[in-house]
Formats: structure tokens, sequence, C-alpha cells
């Protein structure tokens, strides 16, 4: 019974924080949109030329090739020294993942200056 609970309450979790990221949204734009406030201001990620599914997908490329090269680093570290397995995975996991988001702020940054 447990095996069925468990998806069941990931997806509710899922479907409840989008609904109410969405539903908040909506109400912020409708009230701004009451006071008389520019409707452009939605519009602000893409002003510059570069709109905001570039920069996270760019990151969320280099967040997954982080993460990759550090299981391999990781592998090869256990496979030919004596560290330790259970604490050499998770630190280069890490460090290679923040190093990845790192480079994609710069990277972000630089295509920014471009456009």
């Amino acid at each position: 019974m447990g095996e069925v609970l468990i998806p069941i309450a990931f997806f509710i979790a899922v479907f409840g924080i989008v609904y109410l990221f969405l539903s908040t949204r909506n109400k912020e734009r409708l009230a701004l949109i009451e006071k008389g406030a520019d409707a452009g201001i939605f519009m602000r990620g893409k002003q510059n030329g570069t709109s905001i599914g570039k920069v996270f997908i760019l990151n969320l490329a280099l967040l997954l090739m982080g993460i990759g090269v550090g299981v391999f680093i990781a592998l090869l570290l256990t496979a030919y020294t004596r560290l330790d397995r259970d604490a050499i995975y998770p630190a280069t996991i890490f460090m290679m993942a923040g190093l990845g988001l790192f480079i994609g702020f710069y990277m972000t940054k630089r295509l920014d200056k471009e456009v």
C-alpha cells in the first residue's frame, strides 16, 4: 500500500506547488494591472534579447554535465587511490556541480553582453 501512496503524494505535492505558483503570479499581475502599472514589466527577461528559457537550459545543462564529471572523477579516485568511497563521491559530485553552475553564471553574463 505504501508503494502506491508515495507516487500519489509526490504528484499531489508537485501539482500543489505549480498551482500555487501560477495562481499567485496571476493574482499579482491582475493587481498590478488594476493599479495602472505598465504591462511591460512582465517581459523583463526578454527585453535584452536573452530569454529566461535559454539561461535555464544553459545552467541546467552545465549542472548535469558537472554531476556527470563528478561521478566520473569519483570513480577514478576510488579505483586508483585508497580514499574513502563514502566521502569522495558526494564531495566530487557537489564540487563539480558547483563548478558547472559557476561556469554557467559567467556564460550567462557573457550571453547578456553579446545581445
